[in-house]
Order: C-alpha cells, then structure tokens, then sequence
C-alpha cells in the first residue's frame, strides 16, 4: 500500500481518488476552491472533494500552487485537476499523471471529447510523468481500449478511471519511463459553445458522435422543430440523424417522442 497524494477536480479526477483510496493511504486531496453554482450561486465542493470527504481524506484547495504547498509524500498523481504544477514542486517528488488518451493523441483538456466527436474507434488511458510540457512527460505505462459504437463520454471516463487505478497500482512500486513517440502528437482543445452546435446537414454518424462526446456533461445543442433543444442521446438509423433524449430551454430532460406528443 502506497502513501499518495492527489491532486484531482473533475468527475473523472473524483472517479480516479475513490478507486486508488481503496488500494493506497491517500495523505491528502489537492483540490481546486469551491465555486458558486446553481440559481442561488452557492459555493458547492468540487466532485473530489465531495469524495474525500466522504473517504474522511484531507483536503487542501490552493487557488494556485507554489513552493508554500505542503506535500505529505514523496509520491503525488493528478487526474483532471485543472491548475498548472511549477517545477519547482515538480521537483519535490515524483508526479505521475493520469490521462484519458493514448498519447501522444489527443494531448490537451478534453481528450475523451475530442476522441469520440472524431469518430476514434480505440481510445485508453497513460500514465506519465507530469512535465512542464503539456501532457507530453515520458511514459510509465498505457493500456488500450475499444470504444463502442454507442457509449458516450460518461461510460468512457469510468471505463478509463478503472483502467487508471489498476495501472497506477501495477506502476508505483517500480516505475519505469519511456519517452512519448514525436509523432502522432494530436491536441485535444477544450470544447467552446461553438462545438456544441449541432449542424443538421452534417452525416448521422458525425452528428452521433457529436452528442456522445457531450453527453452526459456538457450537452449538444441544435433547433429542431423550430425549438432549441439539448441533445443528450441520438442514434443512425439508416443514415438518418434521430434524437432520442432532448431537453427543451428551461425544461427537464425527456423522451424525444414525449416531447414531440407534447408540441402537439
């Protein structure tokens, strides 16, 4: 059993802390601050931090990180944290960082995204070291999977958290790095409003992929039926793009089929 610390955020991040604190003494969460969310713009707790209180796991949320940051151990792994590491804590310890792609494809913020809108057939998951350099430090282990045809981008991320945590595990006893290949380096941008639209003229297949990239998280957007609609499932039946979940403004999500009954 290893002593960790972990510097995780996202659902994904929060995902990975629970899995390793089963196998490992995790020291401390490094967290991201609480931020104000909802109609009443109250501060709520990171998804990590909701389970490491749960884990009664320590909590430290650095607005940025610099040398006054205590580090309980010698042996830290990010996984969705979403704040810069200086060198001069990269140089503390060893940082492994866990990352949803098989690098070097699909370096960046949204690799799980950027993988599926791209119609990827095989995705996975790296451990790295944690570099300067973007998501390109040396490589400690990798492990590949298939993605299937209908799962979207909340099934990839568990599927890539369980994979991580074994990996990790399989990793920290004796971790031994090779360098990233120079080629096939690709760049998983983060995901703007703009690559929420969905363009109706565009093949079923694409549009699919599309919404599940952005389900069940973020949300594609189209005008269907003269209305804005959230598309949050779809399917190609026989070339043609058909929604199946949707979400009218300022409605819940529903039923395509309900929510046609209901125009009526």
């Amino acid at each position: 059993m290893a002593e960790l610390t972990i510097a995780a955020t996202a659902p994904f991040g929060a995902d990975v802390l629970e899995r390793l604190a089963r196998t490992n003494e995790v020291k401390l969460l490094l967290t991201r601050p609480d931020k104000p969310r909802g109609r009443g713009r109250t501060l709520q707790p990171t998804p990590a931090k909701t389970v490491a209180e749960r884990l009664g796991i320590p909590v430290s949320q650095p607005a940025r990180l610099d040398d006054t940051v205590e580090l309980p151990t010698d042996t830290l792994v990010v996984a969705a944290y979403g704040l810069l590491i200086p060198e001069s804590l990269l140089d503390r310890g060893l940082w492994l960082n866990v990352h949803p792609s098989l690098l070097p494809r699909w370096r960046g913020a949204a690799p799980v995204e950027r993988a599926l809108i791209s119609g990827d057939e095989r995705t996975g998951v790296t451990i790295h070291r944690t570099t300067k350099e973007l998501d390109a430090g040396p490589i400690a282990a990798q492990e590949a999977f298939d993605l299937d045809a209908e799962a979207d981008a909340g099934l990839v991320f568990a599927q890539a958290a369980e994979v991580a945590a074994r990996l990790i595990d399989d990793v920290l006893p004796d971790p031994v790095f090779t360098p990233q290949p120079e080629e096939g380096v690709t760049y998983a941008e983060k995901i703007t409003p703009e690559d929420r639209e969905l363009d109706l003229d565009q093949p079923a297949r694409a549009l699919v992929d599309r919404v599940r990239a952005l389900s069940p998280h973020i949300g594609a957007r189209a005008t269907i039926d003269g209305r804005r609609l959230l598309v949050w499932k779809a399917r190609d039946v026989d070339g043609v793009f058909v929604p199946v979940e949707v979400q009218p403004e300022g409605g819940k999500r529903m039923r395509y089929d309900a929510y046609r009954r209901g125009l009526r």
